[in-house]
């Protein structure tokens, strides 16, 4: 089995409320914009945690869904992933309740759509995310 690290490097100024950072991959592959209001109310085209788990969430999702179909020998020309992340702020504090995905496929060949439904549950317990 082969470990792999990845890392992201968030910069932050100023206070939580007032304040921001920046979060930065270590593959240079992204650098986006944090705040804590990004959290909780309007994101004012800032990011928060729990937009960048969802992000996490789709894409392994997305990869382990069409490693699945592979597998049946089966392909889609398109699929879109929804992840959708519901948290909750109560007295101690910020808890994520849940993480839902959404997935359509266009253009599905090799499958039927109760068959495609497996694979789908199948590619769940293949993303490390889920």
């Amino acid at each position: 089995m082969a470990t792999f690290e990845r890392h992201v490097d968030v910069d932050w100024k100023g206070s939580v409320m007032e304040g921001g950072g920046e979060a930065k991959a270590g593959t240079g592959a992204f650098s986006l914009p944090v705040s804590f209001p990004s959290r909780i109310g309007e994101a004012g085209g800032k990011t928060s945690p729990e937009e960048l788990m969802a992000a996490a969430h789709a894409a392994c999702y997305a990869m382990a869904l069409n490693g699945a179909l592979g597998r049946k020998q089966a392909s889609a020309d398109r699929t879109v992933v929804r992840a959708t992340i519901t948290a909750d702020k109560g007295d101690a504090g910020i808890r994520i309740a849940s993480s839902k995905l959404e997935v359509t496929a266009y253009g599905l060949k090799g499958l039927d759509a109760s068959q495609f439904a497996e694979v789908a549950r199948e590619a769940e317990g293949r993303c490390p995310v889920s």
